[in-house]
């Protein structure tokens, strides 16, 4: 990419430390500044897969607006869900172990959601992108020697697509961007929107 060949009009803050995002967003040529949210992230209760994937989304920005508030602001949160059942970090081997067993030879879905949150103009706006993955059937020998390898320690489901991971998998339906962490066609198109980027 040439020096000058970025989308921006306005930097964006990410409130998110996943390198991941960050490097999804920079790939695409969008200009941001990396600022943590350090909100509590609890799962509202009975909410579905997707929603609380939102809320913890808007969460995330909200923190972070508060005190950036005339900057336009992205949060996100990605779940993995399979059989209704959501699969955080694991934190454990045993616990990295038991989520890849429950993948293993079937489909589950990645939910990521993200807000957009510009407080000084009062304006949010949410979306959540499902993209269903597919594994193929898994030996005890792969997932030890995938555990092995330490990728699944800080990945929603004990996995990641963008690394080993891609080995485990057979099949996506939707987004690929959006199992690695972040749907940057549709975030992009948002952006697009509010006119905090433009092609140049």
């Amino acid at each position: 990419m040439k020096e000058n060949q970025h989308i921006d009009t306005q930097r964006l803050v990410l409130a998110s430390q996943s390198p991941r995002r960050k490097d999804l967003l920079e790939e695409a040529g969008v200009l941001i500044d990396i600022l943590p949210s350090c909100a509590d992230e609890v799962l509202p209760e009975g909410v579905a897969p997707s929603g609380c994937a939102m809320a913890l989304a808007r969460l995330k920005a909200r923190d972070v607006a508060e005190t950036h508030p005339e900057r336009w602001v992205l949060g996100a949160d990605t779940i993995v869900v399979v059989d209704d059942t959501i699969l955080g970090k694991p934190d454990s081997a045993d616990d990295a172990r038991r989520m890849l067993s429950l993948l293993s030879g079937r489909s589950h879905q990645v939910c990521t959601g993200f807000c957009l949150i510009n407080k000084a103009l009062e304006r949010e706006i949410c979306d959540v992108v499902i993209t269903e993955v597919t594994f193929k059937a898994l030996s005890e020998a792969e997932i030890s020697w995938y555990i092995g390898t330490d990728e699944p320690f800080d990945k929603a489901g004990a996995y990641g697509i963008q690394g080993k991971g891609a080995s485990l998998v057979r099949e996506i339906k939707g987004s690929y961007t959006n199992v690695v962490g972040l749907p940057v066609c549709e975030v992009v198109e948002h952006l697009k929107d509010i006119d905090l980027v433009e092609f140049r």
